[in-house]
């Protein structure tokens, strides 16, 4: 039975069956207990399960990421939340040097079953230190799982999908879609990890994307139909292992393909997709792969700045029918 809850509501829901249906799951990070989190994540949980499995600490992710990874190795299996993206970089040593390559440097004899949560991407005016999304940086590193869900039914599923895993994941929430609500079953089994979604169907071209902008080239694509062109959306929902069968699958089908991301264009997690995807269906091409981003420049405090570096349905439309029509990249 599905009920209409937001996003943030929806982890929350996760997290609290995770906990109740496994006691060495635990959490950590700053202001979780009586604050409940920057959007209520962990809102009512440390009155439930107590002030030992929901911890405040101080301000400090190096310390933060470094004590769930200790607490990971040790046979616990934390949540470790670092508020924004941005801030993880300051527990980059503990992610990449430690968590990420314990379970292969102890030749699998130590596992680090921990989940790092960092919320992600534009959230009108919080400016350059706190809107990034830097998922290309996590994916480029062996021994991570990056997902970054685009639904409440997603993160409810998704969640308790990572939490389970037996492998550090990042986990990038999307701070804009926090109040997004959507139809979720409480009831419902984690998630597979590295599966796509195949969101809307269509056989003119494929449209690769995750995230926040699962949304935009959904509008896009009504867009699109409007001028006679069946765009076929992916949500890729994970971006490390990515379902680059399904993304194949479509891409032969249809022909062209068209990766949009909010994150930086240059050096981003779409280079990886229309690469691969030019190396393995040339022969099915019938157009140049192309890719949408952000311009690389810091994220504007100004809202008006801010939304003039922001991917549009516009642009994604735009660029689909340049497709369509043989035009050249910009």
């Amino acid at each position: 039975m599905t009920v209409e809850m937001t996003y943030g509501e929806a982890a929350l829901v996760a997290l609290r069956q995770e906990m109740a249906r496994d006691a060495r799951v635990w959490a950590l990070g700053e202001d979780l207990g009586p604050e409940g989190g920057l959007a209520g994540q962990y809102r009512g949980l440390q009155e439930e399960f107590g002030p030992d499995r929901i911890v405040d600490t101080p301000i400090s992710e190096s310390m933060i990421m470094a004590a769930g990874v200790g607490a990971a190795v040790a046979g616990t299996r934390p949540v470790v939340e670092l508020r924004f993206a941005d801030f993880a970089m300051c527990a980059a040593d503990e992610i990449v040097n430690q968590a990420a390559k314990i379970r292969y440097m102890f030749n699998g004899q130590a596992r680090v079953p921990l989940v790092a949560r960092n919320a992600m991407g534009l959230r009108g005016g919080i400016a350059a230190q706190h809107s990034q999304s830097l998922e290309a940086w996590w994916v480029h590193i062996p021994g991570l799982v990056v997902i970054a869900p685009a639904t409440p039914a997603d993160n409810h599923a998704l969640l308790k999908a990572a939490i389970r895993c037996d492998d550090p994941v990042i986990y990038l929430e999307h701070k804009g879609l926090w109040g997004v609500k959507g139809p979720v079953d409480p009831d419902a089994a984690p998630a597979e990890i590295g599966k796509a979604e195949v969101v809307r169907e269509g056989g003119d071209l494929t449209i690769v994307t995750w995230s926040a902008m699962r949304g935009v080239c959904l509008q896009a694509a009504d867009t699109l139909a409007a001028r006679g062109i069946a765009a076929e959306v992916i949500d890729l929902r994970t971006l490390w292992p990515w379902d680059r069968d399904a993304v194949i699958a479509s891409v032969e089908k249809t022909g062209r393909l068209l990766v949009a991301h909010e994150a930086v264009r240059a050096g981003g997690f779409g280079g990886e997709v229309v690469a691969e995807i030019a190396e393995c269906c040339w022969g099915s091409l019938r157009a140049p792969v192309r890719r949408l981003g952000a311009p690389r420049v810091p994220v504007p405090y100004s809202v008006p700045l801010e939304d003039a570096i922001r991917v549009t349905p516009a642009h994604v439309a735009e660029a689909a029918v340049g497709m369509m029509e043989g035009a050249g990249s910009r």
